[in-house]
């Protein structure tokens, strides 16, 4: 079942993020698209600031919802139902579920992949929030790939990012690679298969390049980037590859190797909240105000975006800040109906309180995706 449209809006009395800043005028909805006249009832937001809708481009944070613990699998429907209730609340109403494809087992396995998958499909349509899959490819994981490929065509999956979570240096020399026995018991494997299987495909790397390219020459449509790039040739390598995003550059160096070579990069949110990166890497904020940046994600913290841009406004002011988690990963992503409030666009707006950095309602393509007490009389007068 498709969510009704709203009635034409009028919001009034708002502080409103257009391009150029926020402005005092009033903002129109109608059909679920903004327009430019006022059609439709008055709703007085007036103390409360409308921004564009938050465009996540990366978040696990859904991982949560389907297993609240280890082991503890529930419906895998019911459960993405209730990871798009907390992106709503959060402001976000694009989002996009990064979701693995790994030898790593588990949750990361080609199978879930698969169930998550056909969950999401029979979900998705009934959500006002827009979900879409990312596909985490564990690149040495070849002899898989075809079934990668059908499940992407199938899913009409469009942003594929390329892992590779081998421990090579271990591998190489011969070495019981770090926390074996937790991770071969997390993917139901006994330490030495889960050994075996690691160097097998570790023995296998340079096969890798042309079953990728066989792959994405397929799907020319399909947008690629790498993952924890951490050297300058990282970036260079997996750019030759056809990985034109860089998701979570370890170093200052592969952040700025990405932008001269015009990839967009991709920086966790919950860095910039923190203060600085939980693995020890560069810092987020730092690189946001060296402009190697071009989209803030959630990763694993659906809360962290609307934070992060926040907290970034008292330094590079609110237009640019939110750039970062709206018009900035929607031009990534090649969404040019959302990100900024213009007529003719989604309605995909969120409504904040300035004080407090709550959200008091989110409205994605014109659908109520959620509505906080503080705004439900002045909506349902």
């Amino acid at each position: 079942m498709t969510l009704p449209l709203l009635p034409d809006l009028h919001l009034t009395g708002a502080r409103v993020l257009r391009p150029g800043g926020l402005t005092d005028a009033p903002l129109g909805l109608a059909d679920g698209r903004l327009v430019g006249g006022c059609p439709g009832r008055a709703v007085d937001l007036s103390g409360w600031w409308v921004l564009p809708g938050i465009v996540d481009a990366h978040g696990d944070g859904f991982e949560r919802h389907l297993a609240p613990r280890r082991g503890a699998l529930r419906d895998l429907g019911d459960g993405l139902a209730m990871a798009a209730a907390e992106l709503a609340v959060n402001g976000i109403t694009t989002a996009m579920l990064a979701q693995f494809f790994s030898w790593e087992g588990g949750m990361r396995s080609p199978d879930f992949a698969e169930a998550m998958a056909e969950a999401h499909a029979t979900l998705a349509p009934s959500q006002a929030v827009d979900l879409r899959l990312q596909l985490r490819l564990e690149v040495s994981l070849i002899d898989a790939f075809p079934c990668a490929a059908a499940l992407i065509d199938r899913h009409d999956i469009r942003y594929l990012v390329l892992n590779d979570h081998l421990p090579h240096a271990a591998l190489a020399a011969g070495k019981k690679p770090l926390r074996l026995t937790g991770q071969a018991l997390k993917s139901g494997r006994s330490p030495e298969a889960h050994l075996a299987m690691m160097q097998a495909l570790h023995d296998r790397m340079a096969e890798v390049p042309a079953a990728l390219a066989a792959l994405m020459a397929a799907r020319p449509g399909l947008l690629i980037g790498s993952h924890d790039d951490a050297t300058p040739e990282d970036r260079q390598h997996w750019r030759a590859l056809g990985a034109r995003v860089s998701e979570f550059p370890e170093t200052r160096a592969a952040a700025a190797e990405a932008r001269a070579g015009g990839d967009p990069v991709v920086l966790g949110a919950p860095n910039v909240v923190r203060g600085g990166s939980h693995a020890k890497k560069v810092s987020a904020a730092e690189l946001v105000a060296e402009g190697l940046c071009s989209a803030l994600a959630s990763d694993y913290h659906y809360p962290a975006p609307r934070q992060a841009a926040l907290k970034l406004a008292s330094e590079i002011g609110i237009e640019a800040a939110w750039g970062l988690v709206s018009s900035g990963p929607a031009a990534m992503l090649g969404l040019a109906d959302r990100g900024t409030l213009e007529a003719g666009k989604r309605a995909d707006l969120v409504i904040l309180d300035p004080d407090t950095g709550r959200v008091g309602a989110t409205i994605a393509g014109g659908r109520l995706a959620w509505l906080g007490a503080e705004l439900a009389a002045r909506f349902l007068a």
